[in-house]
């Protein structure tokens, strides 16, 4: 299987880069190639500007910047999103990226009605590793929407039976040594699993 692994942290040594590489040794260990997007390394451009936008609805992209992005989703068969949540959501970077990259002509089609057709039909598994500062309960309160915006919106323009994953280190905030090495040894075991 080929999977696509897309990872957003601005900090090189962070815990996140940890789950970056327990999560790309999973992949590695099942026999599956890999490639990876780390939006911060590449200083990926998160903002839609306002001629990008006006011909959103008209067209697939046209900046050559993102020809190697869309290339990437076209090769998936998987997506793995590793990032933090932060607000209970998507990191700014991230969230641009799924606006600029995830585009009429690219993941979807639109009518002249307004009627969206998926074209991510090859992408059969989606999984999201995040880490949280909230509390589990919490953040079920307030709806997580950044599971909701990748595992229920971006799922919604793949494969019909796409499957998907969530995995969560909680109290990110007030974790321990242990705690992080628990979460790595859980990500590497639900995504061998998955």
């Amino acid at each position: 299987m080929r999977v696509l692994v897309v990872y957003c942290h601005p900090v090189p040594e962070s815990f996140c880069a940890a789950v970056r590489d327990a999560a790309l040794d999973a992949i590695a260990a099942k026999g599956c190639e890999a490639r990876l997007i780390d939006l911060y390394a590449e200083n990926f451009d998160p903002v839609m500007r306002d001629g990008e936008r006006r011909e959103y609805n008209e067209r697939a992209p046209a900046d050559p910047a993102l020809a190697h992005h869309i290339a990437h989703l076209k090769w998936a068969e998987a997506i793995v999103f590793v990032y933090p949540t932060w607000w209970y959501g998507l990191p700014a970077m991230l969230k641009g990226w799924l606006d600029r990259v995830w585009a009429k002509d690219v993941a979807f089609a639109l009518d002249s009605g307004g009627r969206i057709t998926p074209l991510m039909g090859h992408i059969r598994k989606i999984a999201v590793v995040t880490t949280c500062g909230a509390p589990r309960w919490w953040s079920h309160i307030v709806g997580h929407p950044g599971r909701k915006t990748i595992l229920r919106g971006i799922r919604a323009l793949c494969a019909k039976r796409c499957k998907t994953l969530f995995v969560a280190h909680y109290l990110m905030d007030a974790s321990t040594p242990q705690s992080r090495q628990a979460f790595l040894g859980r990500v590497r075991q639900r995504l061998s699993a998955f």
